[in-house]
């Protein structure tokens, strides 16, 4: 496949170009790339190295995202470009965020559209790496979704530029934007190689403004990302800016990549980080990654019914009525969407 030519940049005067798509604006000479390493200044020309070049295709179900409050029960094509703005010690799909060359198959939006189709999906996913870095061929690929009645969703860090959110804002409809130890500066510095955390409320701001759904999970790391302190400041801005509506995905921490050596977040430390963030009053806090816990269901905040039941990526109940609300009560559950119901109960890889 032929060069791709990159989303917005700036040409400089000395030869350089400046990249508007990410926060980090790399200012990139002649014949290097920018941080991300799959965005190349070829003679003043900033092209996408990474363009079609997938390196992971599966269906999901949406509650991997985690999206709890977008058409439960639908199943999503995710879709995985290589790279990532981030260098966490953390990730745990390194093999592919932080090897800008690992093995790819071209898969066309086209054949995108046409995969998620023959696989009965509802939507799309741009997931698993950092979408922003791919955003030429999720733009291309959420256009034509749309036009084929598919939704579109991100997994993102959410270190984007308000540009990159108002080129992908008309189709994008849903978000899962991802903190990690609390949105703590120094944590990003130190463990991320992320060198200002501001962008990321900028973007949900923006991402707010554009009536996108919008969910966000925190990574909790014992001893390094867990502080009280760090969860509550959290809790209260999304609860502030994004409204207490807005579901938060407490997430358990496994060793992985370069932190192989620290120790699995406990569950008596993911309560506590759960009850740290709820008692900031917002009403739909969840723990991740750890399956059959109450925590991952959906708690009616005025009568306690749990109004959606699950068990890992499975809705088992659902207490909704037709207009999402809770059916002991009445109390509107700011669902959008509809629950689906389909065969495929676990995720599986295409390729």
């Amino acid at each position: 496949m032929s060069l791709h030519e990159a989303m917005l940049y700036t040409r400089q005067d000395d030869g350089k170009v400046k990249c508007n798509l990410c926060a980090r604006r790399c200012l990139i000479n002649a014949g290097t790339s920018g941080f991300c390493s799959v965005r190349e200044n070829k003679n003043g020309t900033l092209y996408s190295l990474n363009y079609s070049k997938t390196v992971s295709v599966g269906i999901d179900p949406i509650s991997k995202k985690p999206l709890y409050h977008f058409n439960p029960g639908a199943l999503v094509l995710s879709i995985a470009i290589a790279g990532c703005n981030f260098h966490c010690q953390f990730c745990d799909n390194w093999t592919i965020s932080q090897e800008p060359k690992a093995p790819s198959s071209l898969f066309s939006p086209k054949e995108a559209i046409k995969a998620a189709q023959n696989a009965g999906c509802q939507g799309l996913s741009y997931t698993y790496t950092e979408p922003t870095i791919f955003m030429e061929y999720v733009y291309d690929t959420a256009k034509l979704a749309k036009q084929a009645g598919l939704f579109n969703t991100f997994v993102t860090n959410g270190y984007m530029t308000p540009e990159a959110v108002q080129i992908i804002a008309p189709y994008l409809d849903a978000v899962t934007v991802d903190f990690k130890g609390s949105a703590d500066p120094d944590f990003y510095r130190t463990f991320m190689d992320v060198p200002n955390v501001n962008p990321i409320y900028e973007t949900l701001k923006e991402f707010k403004l554009h009536n996108i759904h919008i969910e966000l999970t925190n990574l909790v790391i014992p001893k390094t990302g867990d502080s009280s302190e760090r969860i509550q400041t959290l809790a209260k801005w999304i609860k502030d800016y994004l409204g207490p509506n807005t579901p938060l995905h407490m997430l358990r921490f496994y060793p992985e990549y370069k932190m192989i050596n620290t120790p699995a977040t406990s569950v008596q430390e993911m309560e506590h980080a759960y009850l740290t963030a709820k008692n900031q009053d917002l009403n739909f806090v969840y723990i991740g990654n750890i399956t059959d816990h109450p925590a991952e269901n959906t708690i009616c905040p005025n009568c306690d019914t749990p109004v959606i039941k699950r068990y890992g990526f499975e809705v088992t109940q659902w207490n909704l009525t037709q207009a999402m609300c809770c059916s002991v009560c009445g109390y509107s559950i700011p669902i959008k969407g509809k629950l689906w119901q389909n065969n495929q109960r676990f995720p599986y890889a295409l390729f």
